[in-house]
């Protein structure tokens, strides 16, 4: 067992990096399943969901040479067509192996996937979409697996019920190589989809964004090599930038803008925070008492769902009543616990919702009386040290921001889950200024 030792109270203060964005990097891995032919990624970042889906992709017969932040990958033949429930049960990405595996072979078995538990976060929205593409779909409740075949992928014009991104890039995937033209309605539209939209391109598909949340894949015969470069983590500079916010101190973040945050860089503006764009990146820095602000979540271009757990922890420094309505996922506020064993004073709330098929995004069948949609934080509060735990990779960012505002040393449990999407984040940290250790405990 790994955990993190911190004491805070120092003002973190110098330039950073972000690594590769995890949501662009897994599923370049599944895009580079596609082609017999070399691809290569470059700023892939180093966390253990890239190193697992590697370690699926070797299994499938995937030819692989990791060096630092660089990969090349081919896969001249897949050696089977079923993902061992082990490795899928520590990754929800391996169930878009689905796409490139009945593209090629015709064939896959895929297990109901794992990842943070945040609530159900089932794949049926995926599972519909990849049946309209031709293909045969089953699940078996016994053995958990999915069972999937087709005799050849065809286009068809498809409309998601709700927002997905990961729907949306599996459907894309498996619509690259099919026969004809797909239309993907109500289609999601992060950043993260659009690059992976620039690689397949690269790689010679016929992929673009026809009309608002409507994408258009003209199929092809084949697909071919590409050398493609991850862009930044989003989640990682905003990360940052509450670091120096929290902790009243100015960090620089290097070579990134503002695109695809600039929904959080609203939210700054009015709680008072401070940003500027210097020299190929973005400066955060305290300036003066932050103000209470109300977030909503939002599929994109909304406030995003990752963004929600880190802010908390900035509003507790915030002067008044801050609240925080997630949207996205039905249960994603269990870090309000440990919050509170740290001196934060935030309490669960219902907010009055008039049409909730419309305002959240999960399904509605999955919530349960139990899980909390909204919080109150009070503010300021005086953070103090305690021992806490990691329950996801968010919630895990939240308390060791948490930590690095607070008095006294705490103790983080359960780092493995905040490895899953962050690339060596205590030592970035250290060289901010924060006092962080790794330790390993029997």
């Amino acid at each position: 067992m790994e955990l993190f030792v911190v004491t805070g109270g120092k003002k973190l203060a110098g330039s950073t990096h972000v690594s590769g964005s995890k949501n662009v990097a897994l599923k370049a891995l599944v895009a580079a399943c596609l082609t017999t032919e070399e691809v290569v990624l470059e700023n892939v970042p180093d966390i253990s969901d890239f190193h697992l889906m590697l370690d699926i992709m070797r299994d499938l017969g995937a030819n692989i040479t990791l060096d630092g932040h660089r990969v090349s990958i081919s896969v001249p033949q897949f050696a089977k067509h079923e993902i061992t429930l082990e490795k899928a049960a520590q990754a929800r990405t391996s169930a878009m192996f689905i796409a490139p595996l009945l593209a090629r072979v015709g064939e896959a078995i895929i297990p109901n996937p794992g990842g943070c538990r945040l609530g159900a976060r089932p794949i049926d929205r995926t599972i519909d979409g990849i049946a309209h593409l031709h293909v045969e779909v089953s699940y078996n409740s016994k053995d958990g697996y999915f069972h999937a075949k087709t005799d050849g992928l065809e286009g068809t014009t498809y409309t998601f019920e709700k927002n997905t991104h990961t729907g949306t890039e599996t459907l894309i995937l498996g619509a690259v190589l099919a026969n004809g033209t797909t239309i993907l309605k109500n289609a999601a539209e992060e950043p993260e989809i659009d690059d992976l939209i620039q690689m397949l391109n690269q790689m010679g598909a016929q992929v673009s964004r026809s009309a608002k949340r409507e994408i258009t894949i003209v199929g092809v015969e084949k697909l071919h090599g590409t050398t493609f470069t991850i862009s930044p983590d989003r989640n990682e500079i905003v990360t940052f930038a509450i670091a120096a916010l929290v902790t009243k101190g100015d960090i620089t973040v290097e070579q990134v803008t503002k695109k695809g945050i600039e929904e959080f860089l609203e939210k700054v503006d009015e709680a008072g925070g401070a940003y500027e764009e210097v020299n190929g990146g973005m400066r955060f820095y305290y300036k003066d008492q932050l103000k209470a602000t109300n977030v909503t979540t939002a599929i994109y271009p909304g406030f995003m769902t990752d963004w929600q757990a880190p802010w908390a922890v900035l509003m507790t420094q915030a002067d008044g009543v801050s609240t925080i309505h997630e949207t996205v996922f039905e249960n994603k506020m269990g870090y309000m616990q440990d919050l509170n064993k740290m001196g934060a004073h935030i309490e669960a709330y219902k907010p009055e919702v008039s049409q909730p098929e419309i305002t959240y995004n999960f399904n509605l069948a999955d919530d349960k009386p139990d899980y909390v949609h909204a919080i109150k934080i009070n503010g300021p509060k005086e953070l103090h040290d305690a021992v806490v735990t990691t329950i996801d990779i968010r919630a895990g960012a939240a308390v060791v921001l948490a930590a690095l505002a607070a008095s006294g040393t705490s103790t983080i449990f359960g780092i493995e889950r905040l490895d899953r999407g962050y690339d060596h984040l205590e030592e970035r940290l250290k060289n901010l200024g924060a006092d962080v250790e790794r330790k390993h405990e029997e």
